[in-house]
């Protein structure tokens, strides 16, 4: 028997709901068992999280690291969390990512997110833009690239192809808008089909222009160098079928892609598409 925990995320926000519509859409396979992790709290009101309900979040979170680490779980699902709320309870995690790759002392790990249109995945995260040409290495690229093309063949592209976007407009343009795309993105593209075994590394290609071939077909996935390339057409294209997946990790963690949307919880409105998907690849990884 497989076993999936899922996470309420912060139980002020839309998480609960979302989660309790979900399960009741998709059917659950035969041989797969979920687990609500944390406490399902009472007297919760809706839209206005506090200390109790960050505090119920972080503690369904550690349950869930601890249980994956230990095996009493075969993959996780997380809820939407509010950091600020975390953070003022000792957090100190950019995110959820970074949260479950600490307590599975998970070093090579990245970020993923995969919707009905797109699948991108990021060298850099949750830092500030002026930081990412600092963080760009040849080495950081090769590492990406590769948990990407894992994952891509994972589910099932034979060969992976894979577009690495450029950092720069237009990707330099042959060094003219910066040396970054000549000096560090296009040696990792080599060396990405040199050491990767069958996946076919394209580019560095135009940010501007990757996406549209990529969403008619010609790409498995998206290779993009910081949050914001590959989140906005991401998020446009698979808003409501978009999920947030933890490569590397030694067993799967999916999330829906949006957050606690404590503005319309308890309303009715919230859809669970988002989380079905994340459960279904949450399935899928383990089945």
């Amino acid at each position: 028997m497989k076993k999936i925990g899922i996470t309420l995320g912060d139980q002020a926000g839309v998480g609960p709901e979302v989660v309790d519509a979900a399960l009741k859409a998709i059917a659950i396979p035969a041989g797969v068992q979920i687990e609500i992790l944390g406490e399902r709290l009472r007297g919760v009101t809706l839209g206005e999280p506090t200390r109790e309900t960050s505090r119920a979040a972080l503690d369904a979170l550690e349950e869930g690291a601890q249980k994956l680490k230990r095996g009493e779980i075969d993959a996780i699902v997380t809820g939407p969390v509010a950091k600020e709320g975390l953070h003022e309870l000792g957090f100190h995690f950019p995110g959820q990512t970074e949260f479950f790759a600490d307590r599975l002392e998970c070093d090579n790990h990245a970020m993923c997110l995969t919707g009905a249109n797109l699948t991108v995945a990021l060298v850099t995260i949750h830092v500030a833009l002026s930081q990412v040409p600092e963080l760009i290495t040849q080495e950081e690229i090769v590492r990406v690239g590769m948990l990407l093309a894992a994952f891509s063949a994972q589910r099932g592209a034979n060969p992976p192809r894979i577009a690495v976007c450029g950092l720069n407009p237009h990707a330099g343009e042959n060094g003219a808008f910066g040396r970054e795309d000549v000096d560090l993105v296009a040696p990792a593209i080599e060396q990405l089909n040199a050491d990767s075994k069958g996946a076919i590394f394209s580019g560095p290609h135009s940010a501007d222009t990757v996406f549209g071939h990529a969403v008619k077909g010609d790409y498995d996935a998206v290779l993009c160098m910081y949050h914001d390339q590959g989140l906005i057409p991401l998020k446009l294209l698979d808003f409501d079928t978009g999920v947030n997946t933890t490569l590397g990790l030694p067993r799967p963690r999916t999330s829906p892609d949006h957050g606690t949307a404590f503005d319309i919880a308890g309303k009715g409105i919230a859809k669970s598409s988002s989380m079905q998907h994340a459960i279904q690849l949450a399935i899928d990884l383990i089945v």
